[in-house]
């Protein structure tokens, strides 16, 4: 998706499912096999504050519901790795975190979990970043990400550079796990996003700096592959990060993209911070390691305007 293009065209895209009809012992050619592939489902939604793109991409893959069944326990984990205020895009919109808590129980999980492993204070991280009073007051649970006692070590076969890691229990044990970074501008792996912000579910993150960090982003996401990601760009860091200096860094595109499969999510991130995807080789080798598709012609990409 080239965010001009999208820019210049109709706010809604078709949300059904392509169905092929093919006769016994035929083989469907060009465009027809193109329909028959199973595809990744995208809402991409702008024009909107957090909570209503968020209910406006939620509804496009079929509600909450589709996500989360009753009784379930649900781990929502954002990025809110920095000591700052929200208006300074470093964490997750709190806003957002507080509507898809509030969403989760109401489609009946049993408990609603939120944690980070920041790099600043913990306490500090998540009082300042507004999440902590937006997930208690949507009747969710702030748990502790820092302690190395939560962590469980655990392989990775398919990893190509980090083949074991203590990852934190709660993201292992729960039966849903919704990942909700925020899309930045990063110094090292030129961007924070879906993938990345797995760097906040690994014990030892200097590990993965040390061996070869941008596969190894691409191999976290092997220890659990998120059943639902949430990529808040409303509030964007577009330069400086991921700490960021000040309001010169922050740019407001008012974007959201919804999508189950990470890697495609991560794709149409790229082109809102202006980068190409080979900018961001961590999302080329997560999509070789068959985690998503980073393939726009296998995705099915809902426009929505909030």
């Amino acid at each position: 998706m080239d965010r001009r293009d999208f820019l210049k065209t109709g706010a809604i895209a078709t949300v059904g499912t392509l169905v092929v009809t093919q006769v016994p012992g035929a083989k469907l050619m060009g465009a027809e096999a193109d329909k028959d592939v199973k595809k990744s489902k995208v809402a991409v939604v702008r024009k909107g504050e957090p909570v209503a793109m968020f209910q406006k991409g939620i509804a496009a893959l079929g509600g909450m519901t589709a996500f989360v069944k009753p009784g379930q326990t649900v781990v929502v984990k954002p990025n809110i790795g920095w000591d700052k205020t929200p208006e300074l895009a470093a964490n997750t919109n709190p806003d957002l975190i507080g509507e898809i808590v509030r969403q989760a129980i109401a489609a009946g999980a049993s408990k609603v979990m939120v944690f980070d492993h920041t790099c600043n204070n913990p306490k500090k991280c998540y009082e300042n970043s507004g999440i902590d009073a937006a997930v208690k007051a949507a009747g969710g649970e702030m748990i502790a990400g820092n302690n190395e006692a939560d962590y469980i070590e655990k392989d990775a076969p398919k990893a190509i550079a980090l083949k074991k890691a203590k990852i934190h229990k709660a993201i292992l044990e729960a039966d849903v796990f919704i990942n909700v970074p925020i899309l930045k501008n990063h110094g090292g792996a030129k961007m924070t996003c879906a993938l990345k912000n797995y760097m906040g579910i690994v014990w030892d993150r200097q590990i993965m700096h040390k061996n070869n960090l941008q596969q190894s982003i691409a191999d976290s996401a092997l220890y659990r592959v998120p059943d639902l990601t949430v990529v808040d760009a409303y509030r964007i860091m577009q330069t400086n990060g991921p700490l960021g200096k000040n309001l010169n860094d922050v740019k407001m595109p008012k974007y959201q993209i919804l999508s189950k499969d990470i890697v495609a999510a991560d794709t149409l991130a790229v082109k809102i911070l202006g980068f190409k995807l080979s900018e961001v080789p961590h999302v080329e080798l997560a999509d070789k390691l068959g985690i998503g598709t980073c393939d726009e012609k296998k995705m099915d990409i809902v426009r929505l305007d909030a």
